[in-house]
């Protein structure tokens, strides 16, 4: 259990915590419409006669858009209703032509699912947790209004009327920030996994409504508030906090907190007051008369659950146990589709290089994945040229760390020396001196010079100062000039020191 609590004048209070998220569906084309879903275009070109409301045009489901949110849906453990209907949600905005929404109130397309947080000790999530999921429904996501562009007058954008969104709605099971913000990230994960959603926060396809509430530990809900369109993991804890703590603070002054639409400012970091929160009631929702139920057969679920990917929980659960991964690397490597795409491809290609099993060698990629690889890129800085470091040149470099033919500091200055030139990895280490000396000759004759230099040194070691071995290997490299089998070296000195 959570063990969040706001310590105010009066004794302690506790969070409550829902979260509704708009994702924006993976699509070519809108919900009802064939105008494009492009990011970016200009003012008013992605709009066709039906996102403007013009007499006569009539809505036509986008397949592609049901196929994503059915998906989505599976891929929480949702239950999928093969029958569903759009609503009509009735209110004026000049950002919506039609003069209403086309949602799904009543019977949506997604019915109860979950998801499951990770424990994290540090933030305060001492175990893992599930989030009850209660519906995801399908609608058209509204215009913008731009307020910036004139001194008196306020222009509108239509491009993003009539796209497509789910809204994820959750159970009010989260009770703390970091809760909240670990819910958000799996679901991002989740989404971006199943390819349904591009996650995109700053661009706006994902948002979250926050409907935050606090009482008493134990007591009935308070009165909650609604903060809209958070777009950003931080800015959705940092909504909470502040939130939750204004309404502590009113109710101990003697206020009273009112169900009411409030809006973040990520400049301030707190929020203000937008409009008093209307119940469904309020918008008039009534089934719309333009289009059909929608009927799922059986053999679209089908394909729509055929074509899910193996999904984080999953590859982190393979990771650690056929793999023999860490934990904190299985989580690390799973958590991103980029991350896992680019270690998944990289061990293949080291597995065909060593001719070993990926089980072998899948830490070393890991390690090699997660440090020591972004460590180089981030040195090099803007002189790093990404597009060089290709799966084939990275897996000759391990290939050649493996055999013993190079240190790992070798493997690193190899790998800046690739992400600089773009030249081969065996090219850089045979002209530019970059591999170890395993020539037991070279390195028996200078641990002889060595040994024979500091006779008091080896009578001390074989006295019981073993630490003494440490300082035998550094000078051995010293002399060797860093390029020294550290292996062959470590077996020399045992041997010739007794």
């Amino acid at each position: 259990m959570s063990t969040y609590r706001i310590q105010g004048a009066t004794g302690e209070w506790e969070v409550v915590i829902g979260l509704e998220v708009h994702a924006q569906v993976t699509s070519k084309a809108k919900l009802f419409s064939g105008a494009s879903t492009e990011f970016g275009a200009e003012p008013n070109c992605n709009v066709s006669l039906v996102d403007a409301a013009m007499p006569g045009m009539l809505p036509v489901p986008n397949r592609e858009c049901i196929r994503q949110a059915v998906r989505t849906g599976m891929a929480i453990d949702a239950e999928i209703n093969a029958w569903s209907r759009f609503d009509r949600k009735n209110y004026f905005y000049a950002d919506l032509p039609q003069g209403y929404q086309i949602s799904q109130l009543y019977h949506p397309l997604v019915g109860e699912g979950q998801l499951t947080i990770e424990a994290d000790e540090k933030a305060g999530i001492p175990e893992d947790k599930v989030i009850g999921i209660e519906r995801i429904h399908v609608e058209q996501d509204a215009g913008k209004l731009m307020h910036d562009q004139h001194p008196t007058m306020s222009y509108v954008d239509l491009n993003r009327c009539g796209v497509a969104l789910m809204e994820i709605v959750s159970r009010p099971d989260m009770t703390s920030p970091a809760e909240a913000g670990a819910y958000v990230r799996k679901l991002r994960t989740i989404l971006r996994y199943v390819g349904s959603c591009d996650g995109n926060m700053e661009e706006g396809s994902m948002r979250a409504d926050e409907n935050v509430s606090v009482r008493r530990p134990g007591e009935e809900l308070g009165t909650r508030t609604e903060t809209k369109n958070v777009n950003s993991v931080r800015f959705v804890m940092q909504t909470i906090e502040h939130e939750a703590n204004r309404q502590v603070d009113l109710i101990e002054s003697g206020g009273k907190v009112v169900q009411e639409t409030r809006l973040f400012d990520p400049g301030t970091g707190s929020t203000r007051s937008m409009r008093s929160k209307e119940d469904a009631h309020d918008y008039r929702y009534f089934p719309d008369p333009d289009l059909l139920p929608l009927e799922l057969e059986d053999s679209f679920l089908e394909e729509c659950r055929a074509s899910l990917p193996e999904l984080p929980d999953a590859k982190r659960k393979r990771y650690a146990t056929e793999l023999g991964l860490s934990d904190y690397n299985a989580a690390t490597l799973t958590a991103e589709v980029e991350t896992f795409a680019r270690f998944e491809t990289l061990l293949t290609e080291t597995a065909g290089a060593l001719g070993k099993p990926e089980a072998k060698i899948a830490t070393q990629v890991a390690n090699w994945s997660l440090s020591i690889a972004p460590g180089v890129v981030k040195s090099l800085g803007d002189d790093a040229d990404l597009s060089h470091a290709t799966a084939a040149r990275q897996a000759s470099i391990l290939k050649m760390q493996d055999a013993g033919e190079i240190s790992g500091g070798q493997a690193k200055e190899i790998f800046e020396i690739v992400l600089k030139t773009g030249r081969e990895p065996d090219e850089i280490a045979d002209t530019e001196g970059l591999k170890q000396v395993s020539d037991t000759g070279a390195i028996e004759a200078a641990i002889d010079d060595i040994i024979a230099n500091n006779a008091d040194k080896v009578e001390e070691y074989r006295g019981g100062k073993d630490k003494l071995f440490g300082f035998f290997v550094g000078q051995t490299m010293k002399a060797m000039q860093g390029k020294a089998n550290p292996q062959v070296v470590n077996q020399i000195l045992k041997d010739k020191l007794g």
